[in-house]
């Protein structure tokens, strides 16, 4: 049975790990994630889980804790933000690479310099390529299905590898909603049991873990882990449509939102995908404008086949990116245009919310008014544009 709760970002990724009751957990604090850590831990304390709670002295020490217990059998989570992520940064490829099914809330923060404790996205994109599986939460709701789902995906047979769970920082980290909380039966039910078959303490099969590779067998390990995030797709789909038997709330990779007739679509992730499609309402009503939102909630693996049929209609597309690839507008923008190489309609690249600035519902209608006049005008010059910029 459900249970209706209010609570942060942070708590319900927490309570989602309550319900998961991880083998091991081990942490280190860092704005805005450290609420997250605090509150397990008050469980942990508390005896409501069983889980072998290990404070490090640095993330970098927190993944290569989960790695080890990982390898060894055990079910284990960690989670971290912005800075933290960095110093983690030759732990995630490691983890990835020996196929660590971890899972890993990410509070979305800035990184420095100047330093800056809010939310963009400039941490995960940055690990966009080190194996990992990418997760984005709209809101507290998807922060805690998604970390539940987070563990069934990364623990798959065909899949084995780790999840982060994205959630924009303050924003949603530190913001209270209500939210449906499933019983704890239902959780333990739907994420069963966990047992790694190729254990690093099993005796009796003793296997090499991180063995020294060259020229002559790192090829052939690499090409099994991008094999493995060809698998993860399906994995997604298929956990994300059980999780919606179970609960009534469906996932896929994509979420589009009045997308059907639409001339106009914006394209993002996270917290101001809920803004956007308020934006989407109220321009459709106030102003006739056929505008609508497609929210990728997968980024890793890329979604590429997906976003192009969503979009094979829109007369105008623009992809609004929380972080920047210096000298190319953001990292969102040209993982899309790759994907609709050769398809039709003109795109734009609003970069916006950088160190946390807010992106109001005005701010958000701007967006879908510049996309609407640059498909009447036919002037899509500059292709990057900047949102809510100081002059």
């Amino acid at each position: 049975m459900a249970e209706r709760m209010a609570l942060t970002g942070n708590d319900s990724a927490a309570y989602a790990f309550k319900q998961i009751n991880p083998d091991v957990v081990a942490a280190y604090p860092i704005t805005p994630q450290t609420e997250l850590m605090h509150k397990f831990a008050a469980y942990v304390a508390d005896g409501e889980v069983k889980t072998e709670f290990v404070p490090v002295e640095s993330e970098h020490s927190a993944m290569s804790a989960v790695i080890a217990a990982s390898l060894a059998g055990a079910r284990a989570c960690t989670a971290t933000s912005a800075n933290g992520l960095a110093l983690m940064w030759e732990m995630l490829y490691i983890a990835a690479s020996c196929r660590c099914p971890i899972v890993m809330p990410v509070i979305n923060r800035a990184l420095s310099a100047p330093i800056n404790i809010h939310c963009d996205h400039s941490d995960t994109m940055g690990a966009r390529d080190t194996g990992w599986i990418q997760l984005y939460s709209e809101n507290c709701q998807e922060a805690y299905d998604n970390a539940l789902q987070a563990v069934r995906i990364a623990e798959h047979p065909d899949v084995m590898l780790p999840v982060m769970v994205c959630l924009d920082g303050f924003i949603l980290s530190h913001t209270l909603e209500g939210l449906e909380a499933n019983d704890d039966e239902t959780v333990r039910n739907f994420i069963g049991e966990y047992e790694r078959s190729d254990n690093l303490l099993d005796v009796e099969r003793p296997q090499t873990f991180g063995a020294f590779a060259l020229q002559n067998y790192y090829f052939e390990f690499k090409k099994q882990q991008a094999d493995a995030m060809q698998e993860a797709p399906a994995v997604i789909d298929e956990v994300g449509k059980e999780y919606g038997e179970l609960t009534g709330r469906s996932y896929g990779r994509l979420d589009p939102y009045r997308c059907d007739d639409a001339d106009v679509i914006v394209v993002g992730l996270g917290s101001s995908m809920g803004t956007a499609k308020q934006a989407v309402d109220d321009l459709r009503d106030e102003a006739g404008l056929k505008c609508g939102v497609l929210k990728i909630r997968c980024f890793r693996p890329f979604p590429g086949d997906l976003i192009r049929q969503a979009l094979q209609n829109a007369a105008i597309v623009g992809v609004m990116d929380r972080a920047v690839s210096f000298g190319l507008g953001g990292p969102l923008f040209h993982e899309i245009r790759s994907a609709r190489y050769g398809g039709d309609g003109p795109m734009l690249n609003f970069i916006y919310g950088l160190g946390g600035r807010d992106l109001s519902l005005d701010l958000a209608k701007d967006v879908f008014r510049n996309l609407a006049e640059a498909k009447d005008s036919g002037q899509v010059e500059p292709v990057v544009r900047y949102v809510g910029l100081r002059e």
